[in-house]
């Protein structure tokens, strides 16, 4: 139980809580004696299996003290205080977060050590973080910048408000066609430059890139392993310059696709003083049923290494709905639809069905039920003619991107093995 869990209250109001349900505090879910397969919740319901949770923090801990590497989880993929702890728990070195109001989050959950793996920008923004920094001598926190007019305009703010100390910062390394970030070796030396200039108001403390955005000709690894090295060469030459602070050089990349090749290529890295690689990996905790599950091969087989550290990463969310209709015997329409469940990197993967009163268990799903379709409130799921799925059964879907299956929901529960609501977290998206 967290204080977090004691202030934020749910009703019959919320997505999955019976009808009529009074308002309680979060915390108390778990005493309810609630069970998903017993139909004690209302479906659609998002839920978090426990044992995979503690599965998956315990195979990134391990894989952390493989390579050597530290972790700050990006914290957009669930905006969950409650699993911001846990991640915590588990080892992580900081968060990462993508806007300041993810910021501000972390913050009201007493968070101590932020990555702003963005440009901070604008009036608002800047002053809030310098306002931070201010209050808390201890609020450790880092963001990016990629062009001499970023850093111009941090520091010209920044010195009408002076948090007392300096703004940590990364330079970001981009790639053509990507997002954010320099384009040239050359310009990323230079906004470390201006960076330089700018003290003490503003500190270099590392270089930073994000791989996923790298595209490559017949050969995605080989580029990203260039795009990666060049991090390390700016590295280097930022460090020929003088241009860092002090404390260890940040070396920074890792979405939830290629971690392993940026802790093999960043860890490579030999700057002649103390380095951290620092990975940002959000999706392990949940992983998923479709593109992550299937990338996570990919890394197995780059680095064989991994399989000693037992079985990789489970998924963890599903999204259980109802059987409405079978207007068609090769048709199922379900209670789930786009604002429930993500779809923008592959469509829901039908699991496990279950039958009240048929079932004692959820039984996997046989092949051939296929996700072809979502409404906003309906899946169309194909079927074999022979399936015997009918109105009233219960479906559990896999998602692919966890991300935007999180951003649906207030509330998500967390279930045990006999699917027993144990306990919920909340998002603030």
């Amino acid at each position: 139980m967290t204080d977090r869990e004691e202030t934020v209250l749910i009703d019959g109001r919320t997505k999955g809580i019976p009808p009529g349900q009074e308002p309680f505090p979060l915390a108390e879910i778990g005493g309810k004696g609630w069970n998903v397969l017993r139909e004690d919740m209302v479906l659609p319901l998002a839920v978090l299996k426990s044992h995979a949770l503690d599965h998956n923090g315990r195979w990134m801990r391990r894989f952390l003290d493989l390579t050597g590497t530290a972790l700050a989880p990006h914290g957009k993929t669930t905006m969950s205080p409650d699993l911001f702890a846990r991640q915590f728990a588990d080892g992580a070195w900081g968060l990462t977060l993508a806007t300041v109001q993810q910021v501000r989050v972390a913050r009201a959950a007493g968070i101590g050590r932020i990555v702003l793996a963005n440009q901070l920008v604008g009036r608002q923004a800047i002053d809030y973080v310098a306002a931070e920094m201010a209050a808390d001598p201890g609020f450790d926190f880092y963001c990016l910048v990629d062009s001499i007019e970023g850093v111009e305009q941090l520091a010209a703010r920044l010195e009408a408000r002076a948090p007392g100390r300096p703004l940590q910062v990364m330079v970001e390394v981009g790639a053509t066609g990507g997002r954010t970030g320099c384009r040239s070796d050359g310009m990323a030396l230079a906004v470390a430059q201006a960076v330089k200039r700018a003290e003490p108001l503003l500190t270099l403390r590392g270089v930073e890139g994000y791989e996923g955005m790298v595209r490559g000709d017949g050969d995605r690894d080989g580029a990203i392993r260039a795009y990666l090295d060049r991090i390390t060469a700016v590295a280097v030459a930022c460090g020929k310059e003088g241009l860092f602070g002090p404390g260890p050089v940040i070396l920074s990349a890792g979405g939830s696709a290629f971690y392993d090749m940026v802790a093999e290529r960043l860890g490579k890295a030999e700057l002649g003083r103390e380095t951290m690689v620092l990975l940002r990996s959000g999706c392990y905790l949940t992983h998923d049923s479709s593109s992550y599950a299937a990338l996570f091969e990919q890394v197995r087989q780059r680095m064989p290494e991994v399989d000693d550290l037992g079985p990789g990463p489970a998924a963890a969310l599903e999204v259980w709905a109802y059987v409405q209709s079978r207007p068609q015997p090769d048709k199922v329409i379900l209670t789930v639809g786009k604002r429930d469940i993500s779809h923008d990197a592959g469509m829901p993967v039908p699991a496990r069905w279950f039958r009240p009163g048929r079932h004692d268990r959820p039984a996997v799903m046989p092949p051939g039920a296929v996700v072809t379709e979502l409404n906003d409130q309906h899946a169309h799921l194909s079927v074999p003619l022979e399936s015997d799925l009918e109105v009233g059964d219960m479906v559990a879907l896999g998602v692919s991107h966890p991300c935007t299956t999180f951003d649906k929901w207030r509330v998500l529960y967390v279930v045990d093995d006999k699917y027993d609501v144990v306990s919920a977290v909340a998002t603030w998206f």
